[in-house]
């Protein structure tokens, strides 16, 4: 039977399992994101007369634009969830990043898809939330004795 501190045995606290699920957390928002960010985008490159175009909108761009736009965000935002659920670190930080592009694009993107963008939005912001959480305890979880 293996005790905490005994044969190299390390059961996390209950602080770094929260992190640590904050973070899968993130991860899998963040690849399900991507998902969703590659199907707006294959929807507006092959049938771009699905969405209705405004033209008093002042960020109005082509369809077929946003499609591309969003089909390499969708990627980005998979490939950096993916990297983070094997523990990358530098996932944590180009994350932030990401989805901070990712909820732009979808602001920019709410008179073409409204509810869909604002879903988008709300999601990336729990991401945003959730990876900035798990940097600020990452440095509380460095200084964990061994012993613990």
């Amino acid at each position: 039977m293996a005790h905490a501190g005994h044969g190299g045995v390390h059961y996390p606290s209950a602080r770094e399992s929260w992190a640590g699920g904050v973070e899968l957390f993130a991860a899998v928002m963040m690849i399900i994101i991507g998902f969703f960010h590659v199907i707006i985008g294959l929807a507006a490159i092959l049938r771009s007369s699905y969405y209705v175009v405004t033209h008093d909108y002042a960020f109005s761009i082509d369809v077929t634009t946003w499609g591309w736009v969003h089909l390499v965000l969708g990627v980005l935002v998979g490939a950096t969830g993916i990297a983070l659920t094997a523990g990358q670190s530098w996932a944590r930080v180009v994350g932030l990043i990401i989805a901070g592009l990712s909820a732009l694009g979808n602001f920019l993107f709410i008179p073409y898809a409204p509810v869909w963008s604002l879903l988008i939005i709300v999601i990336d912001v729990a991401v945003i939330w959730a990876l900035a959480v798990d940097l600020r305890e990452q440095p509380a979880r460095r200084t964990v004795p061994d012993d613990q």
